[in-house]
């Protein structure tokens, strides 16, 4: 199957790979292409704004989270039907998992045999420029860097001394994009303000995205480098079918405060047997009817913690639930006994508070017990991406290299690990096989 695809890549973080990645998805859009959004990395909230960008849900390539061998069939199955698929990069092009490129841009480019596109913030040089571009378009002959897109240009004669020093080292400039503050998102603690906290405000700031990158890019170039990509001979990604038939509900938590959570765990859910029904712990006072099981993934619950504590019914539910619940992060705090001295649902013996330390990377995490996802002994791959913190009164559920995380019991599995459940199928099925329905104590 030949996808016409690009990498968006960058020397480092604030080079501008989520403006040009966005704006060109949704350029792309406009000209009646029917793009494929795709993140590297364990990211949430950009392909939130891929999937306002699109109209398609934003899907993540991560080696470490799914395997090496699963990114290929997750890339085919997201852009199935497309007519170009765009990647946005993570981080610089090379970095990848502690001192190794695993997981990083350029290995997900190598595993898409996929042309990179070097984003370069031209901010306060102009000749050095080639030398930069120069040293990552060498630094591995194995990803091929394809151009260059130029940001923060500051005039037209900075834009033609950059166009000058990278000619000469034979690198195409495929954009140049002048500074301009009108484009930039909020951001806070954890990054960007996620798209469905401001869907108008995001919905016009992909708009303007798009019009920059259409006056400021050649998309035919970018097109024409998309479609040299090679065929790719894998076959398709596609969840594992389960055995269950009477469609138990699987109520996944949504809303400005649970924003995180990846497009294919809702479709392992519904393949595994279940229905999906979402609901909003902010605004809804019920579970949807006949929930079988809970899924609570990560967001933003402690900018949310007195409308949380405040929504008294839907916590007595969720705290006299007695189906399984999948918690993590945001999940983890919610089932807390307090988050930041507000009440929550007491469902995990804890209290969670805010702190300025940011925790954050990859995990490879060892069951210590049984849970609705878990069996003693069995491996995780996961990542952490938290600022808060969680007194347990009781035993972890998980053990990895850095310490020691999470609760469980027959009942419920939370912990601050994220998982991609394609990197791990067993997840969904056991969720979903467990569940009764109805089981909402009334």
């Amino acid at each position: 199957m030949v996808v016409p695809r690009l990498v968006i890549a960058a020397p480092s973080s604030g080079s501008g790979k989520t403006t040009v990645a966005t704006g060109l998805m949704a350029a792309l859009r406009a000209r009646g292409l029917r793009v494929s959004p795709h993140k590297v990395g364990p990211d949430y909230i950009d392909p939130g704004y891929h999937a306002l960008a699109t109209g398609c849900p934003g899907r993540n390539l991560d080696p470490w989270l799914v395997g090496e061998e699963r990114v290929r069939p997750l890339f085919r199955h997201g852009a199935a039907g497309c007519d170009v698929a765009v990647v946005e990069g993570v981080m610089g092009l090379f970095d990848g998992k502690g001192d190794t490129d695993f997981a990083s841009t350029a290995h997900v480019a190598r595993l898409l045999d996929a042309p990179v596109v070097l984003v370069v913030d031209a901010a306060r040089q102009s000749r050095s420029v080639a030398a930069v571009v120069h040293g990552f378009a060498t630094f591995d002959p194995r990803v091929r860097v394809g151009g260059v897109v130029l940001n923060r240009v500051g005039s037209d004669r900075h834009e033609e001394l950059c166009r000058s020093a990278l000619a000469a080292a034979g690198m195409p400039v495929l954009g140049a994009i002048r500074r301009d503050d009108a484009v930039s998102t909020p951001s806070r603690h954890l990054g960007l303000v996620p798209a469905a906290e401001r869907e108008a405000e995001a919905l016009a700031a992909v708009d303007r995205l798009a019009a920059l990158v259409t006056r400021s890019c050649d998309l035919d170039a970018l097109l024409r480098l998309a479609a040299s990509a090679p065929p790719l001979d894998a076959v398709p990604w596609e969840p594992a079918r389960g055995e269950r038939t009477d469609r138990p509900v699987v109520a996944v938590a949504g809303g400005a405060a649970f924003t995180f959570g990846y497009a294919e765990h809702v479709e392992l859910l519904r393949a595994a047997g279940a229905d999906v029904a979402v609901f909003d712990p902010l605004r809804d006072e019920r579970l949807p009817d006949g929930t079988a099981a809970l899924v609570i993934g990560g967001g933003f619950p402690e900018v949310y913690a007195a409308e949380l504590a405040a929504n008294e019914p839907l916590r007595a539910q969720v705290a006299a639930f007695r189906g399984p619940i999948a918690a993590e992060c945001a999940g983890l705090l919610y089932l807390c006994e307090e988050l930041d001295g507000q009440r929550m649902c007491g469902r995990v013996p804890g209290r969670a508070r805010m702190t300025p330390r940011l925790t954050l990377g990859y995990r490879d995490a060892v069951a210590l017990r049984r849970s609705p996802l878990t069996e003693p002994g069995e491996r995780f791959r996961g990542h952490e991406f938290h600022r808060t913190a969680v007194e347990y009164a009781g035993e972890p559920l998980f053990r990895f290299e850095s310490g020691a995380d999470g609760f469980g019991d027959a009942q419920v599995t939370a912990s601050y690990l994220h998982l991609h459940w394609a990197g791990q199928p067993m997840t969904a099925q056991r969720l979903v096989s467990s569940s009764r329905s109805p089981s909402v104590l009334r």
